[in-house]
């Protein structure tokens, strides 16, 4: 990562950490009163191929003792009414600005990845993560609904996780290649803009 994208990060954060903190307060508190604790749900995720770090989002599915891979149909009973609206507008992933400000993701980059597909494709997250991961990223802003599309087939843990290592790592690695390879604060900021035009048409009716 830059000094420029870093310090780019770190302002917009501090910026949007005014306006966010009592939305993010009200959002903790519904999820506190209509799902019980924890409010916020915490999980390893890579910023290298070595080096995980703690994710932080809000809570939007029943608590299991067990919990892994990528959340496809076999999970979709454990979204909660809460959880299924702070996922549609992405509000889940607010806590993520201190991830942000912890250096631990950028605005923009490719998805952190779980530690179990780091270690099973090394080859593919060598080259991906030499970017920072990001909140949201070019991958993310083509690949989101397809993605949805394709984990929605699956009924079992084992087929969510043969649908993702098949057809979603690949076509992500690609596009997240191309985002290395023209990575710019002006790409960063055409990419914050097109992720939040989509949201916004995403809310409406």
């Amino acid at each position: 990562m830059t000094p420029q994208k870093r310090l780019f990060d770190i302002a917009l954060a501090l910026l949007l950490c005014v306006p966010l903190l009592p939305v993010m307060a009200l959002i903790a508190a519904l999820v506190a009163l209509k799902d019980g604790r924890p409010v916020l749900y915490v999980s390893e995720r890579m910023r290298s191929q070595g080096e995980g770090f703690r994710l932080v989002k809000f809570r939007t599915m029943k608590v299991v003792a067990a919990d892994a891979g990528v959340s496809g149909s076999d999970k979709a009973d454990r979204i909660t009414r809460t959880g299924r609206f702070l996922r549609r507008t992405r509000l889940d992933e607010l806590p993520q600005l201190w991830n942000v400000l912890a250096g631990d993701i950028s605005f923009v980059g490719p998805r952190p990845p779980l530690r179990q597909y780091v270690e099973r494709f090394p080859q593919v997250y060598r080259q991906v993560l030499a970017s920072r991961p990001g909140i949201t990223g070019l991958a993310s802003l083509h690949l989101h609904d397809y993605e949805e599309r394709v984990l929605s087939r699956a009924r079992t843990a084992e087929e969510t996780d043969a649908l993702y290592c098949r057809l979603c790592i690949p076509r992500k690695a690609r596009i997240d290649m191309i985002y290395q390879r023209h990575a710019s604060l002006c790409f960063d900021l055409q990419i914050l803009v097109q992720t939040g035009l989509k949201l916004f048409y995403r809310r409406r009716p």
